[in-house]
């Protein structure tokens, strides 16, 4: 953290931004979509957005590296035409389209904050959904500002091993940004949950509802969408996904792995079953390929981000055929 972020740690949250950022160009977009330089103004149903930021770890740097791991990894999945269980064409749903990464000045967080909070404000206020890959977790903080200015306090469905609410003193941390979350008043903790955590927080009237991986394993994913669904209700909800929420040994490519997570396939499932939820937008975060191996947790990432594009672009006449 540079000195001037140290100095105007109090400075208020709720400043907006106004400034247009920068976009870096990318050579493929996720799942081989279009890659566009204005998203607001295009006829895209679904932007996704990368953040090449990894300055609020606490673990194993590299998270920076893994937007563009995700989209790679994505062309393992792109040939499909009919996404499995899935009975239609995704792109035949929504229209995709790829703006790139947010550009900020190098060692400054607050300038990646201020960059993109201008492009998440501008790409939900022409009526579009955002996707954002990490980027370590601390990305959430600034994208859920702009959903709540938008939505109102909103529920957080989160996947995670850590709950991610510690009380620091750092602004920047990728630790802390829900507790900071639920002080700014961004979050309905009532009606927000979090699954596959394994790690202590502050159980005693803890004000959001947490499966824990022990919960999750101990039912079936069916049990654990209806029960997130049973938390959210028919609220705007966000849905953020740490990988490190999977096993390490789906998911090895992070900063802070922890074993006795989920399985890529429970998480699939159990995303997969909240169609009916009203999410209105997404992040994967934490995919660090520097300690990956053979894209095993970029594909994973990629796979999720994927099914919830299927979400997204799903009904609930879907839903029977989908999971029978």
């Amino acid at each position: 953290m540079s000195s001037s972020e140290e100095s105007s740690s109090e400075e208020s949250s709720s400043e907006r931004p106004t400034a247009q950022p920068r976009m870096r160009a990318v050579f493929q977009g996720f799942l081989e979509c279009p890659a566009v330089e204005d998203p607001a103004s295009s006829e895209a149903d679904v932007v996704v957005i990368g953040v090449p930021y990894d300055l609020a770890t606490t673990g194993r740097a590299g998270a920076r590296d893994g937007p563009n791991a995700i989209r790679a990894a994505s062309s393992h999945i792109s040939w499909e035409n009919r996404r499995w269980p899935w009975r239609f064409a995704l792109r035949d749903r929504i229209k995709l389209v790829d703006a790139g990464d947010i550009e900020f000045q190098v060692g400054e967080t607050r300038s990646m904050v201020s960059a993109l909070q201008v492009q998440v404000r501008s790409v939900l206020s022409s009526g579009k959904t955002l996707l954002t890959f990490g980027g370590d977790h601390y990305i959430s903080l600034p994208i859920l500002r702009e959903h709540a200015e938008k939505f109102g306090p909103i529920s957080l469905i989160h996947f995670d091993a850590h709950t991610d609410t510690e009380d620091l003193e750092g602004e920047f941390d990728h630790g802390s940004m829900f507790l900071h979350a639920q002080r700014e008043g961004l979050i309905d903790p009532a009606r927000s949950v979090q699954v596959g955590i394994r790690t202590e927080y502050a159980y005693e009237d803890y004000p959001l509802t947490v499966l824990d991986t022990t919960w999750v394993h101990n039912h079936s994913a069916s049990e654990t969408a209806a029960k997130i669904v049973q938390v959210v209700g028919d609220s705007p909800a966000y849905l953020t996904f740490d990988i490190d929420c999977l096993d390490p040994a789906f998911a090895p490519g992070t900063g802070t792995p922890d074993p006795g997570g989920l399985s890529t396939q429970l998480a699939l499932e159990i995303v997969r079953g909240l169609v009916v939820c009203n999410i209105v937008g997404m992040d994967v975060v934490e995919v660090a390929p520097a300690y990956d191996h053979a894209e095993i947790t970029a594909l994973a990432a990629a796979s999720i981000a994927a099914e919830f594009l299927c979400v997204v672009a799903a009904t609930e006449n879907d839903l029977d055929a989908t999971l029978s």
